[in-house]
């Protein structure tokens, strides 16, 4: 970790990334949206819609992922980033990366790897791949059952989602990032702000602070997210099917004046590569026009000059108005 602690020196602070404001982010409980009553079921359901055209994120509780996976999972990755040799994380592919981030005054340590539709994990600490290959295949579940519940909150069945961006073949990549301890530079930038590509983004932490997302009303909020809980943010995908009807959301972190590491592990959770995207013909008619030029996934994700692991945004390139 000595590598990228040394960077924090090199930030400078900036007033605006201190106005954020700790305003209540929506908390959805995932039991009810499949509840068996049909009255519950209906008022989560009801509270899923309204998150999702409200905010575009909300927390995710009693979401059925043991807790153990989330804890086993942060260990791993904290180890990944201090015990690991440079060697050993230099040891790239295209189906994993590791990188140490500075530019544009960022300041993290990340590992990027696929887990959907195959499986790609480094092979160093002993027993990484194996723990988050079952944190990949839990959080998958979670999202397809999530993605059903939107169908839902759309008026549509609950495989309207899933097959509109071939869920099933879905390309997911998980982002783990380590953002050193920084007692200096505080209002200090750890990742600038933007969306992301995908359906959903699941994301889970071991520290809070530093998370921040700018609201519909243009001001920024700060994440808290509960214990063993997942903040789930919408994709820029989502926003593509559904017209703008529910809206990827621009966030950031700050470091601020941290005396601890923070870890964080993000699944973009995507169409398949070749699943072309569009808005869905029922989002658009000769009152509401269509907003978002249609494109593959992959074509998308490199649209920016990247390769797909990097997993870009490129929703500023496909609006139309």
């Amino acid at each position: 970790m000595a590598e990228i602690s040394s960077l924090a020196s090199q930030l400078h602070s900036s007033e605006p990334y201190s106005s954020a404001t700790d305003e209540d982010i929506p908390t959805i409980d995932y039991s009810l949206l499949f509840s068996d009553n049909p009255n519950q079921q209906f008022h989560a359901l009801q509270c899923l819609r309204e998150a999702c055209q409200e905010y575009g994120f909300f927390y995710l509780v009693n979401h059925t992922i043991p807790d153990g996976v989330f804890d086993y999972t942060l260990k791993g990755v904290s180890d990944f980033f201090n015990q690991t040799t440079l060697d050993e994380k230099r040891t790239n592919s295209k189906k994993y990366r590791w990188g140490l981030n500075s530019s544009a005054g960022e300041n993290r340590e990340y590992l990027k790897v696929v887990t959907n539709p195959q499986y790609h994990f480094p092979s160093n600490p002993p027993g990484f791949s194996k723990t988050l290959e079952e944190y990949g295949k839990e959080m998958r579940r979670v999202v397809i059952g999530l993605a059903r519940a939107v169908s839902k909150t759309l008026g549509f069945e609950e495989g309207f989602i899933e097959k509109a961006l071939n869920l099933k073949s879905g390309f997911d990549v998980l982002a783990m990032n380590l953002y050193p301890p920084n007692a200096k530079s505080k209002g200090a930038v750890g990742l600038a702000e933007h969306t992301d590509p995908g359906f959903v983004i699941t994301l889970v932490q071991d520290v809070n602070g530093g998370l921040q997302i700018l609201s519909h009303k243009g001001k920024w909020i700060n994440a808290y997210i509960p214990h063993h809980a997942i903040l789930i943010q919408l994709g820029d995908q989502l926003e593509i099917l559904t017209n703008g009807v529910y809206k990827s959301h621009i966030h950031r972190v700050i470091v601020g004046s941290n005396k601890v590491q923070r870890i964080s592990v993000v699944g973009i959770h995507g169409p398949s590569l070749d699943k072309f995207i569009s808005p869905s013909k029922e989002f658009f008619n000769e009152k509401q026009l269509q907003k978002y030029r249609g494109m593959t996934y992959k074509e998308s994700l490199k649209e920016n000059g990247g390769d797909e692991i990097d997993v870009h945004s490129s929703l500023d390139q496909v609006r139309l108005m």
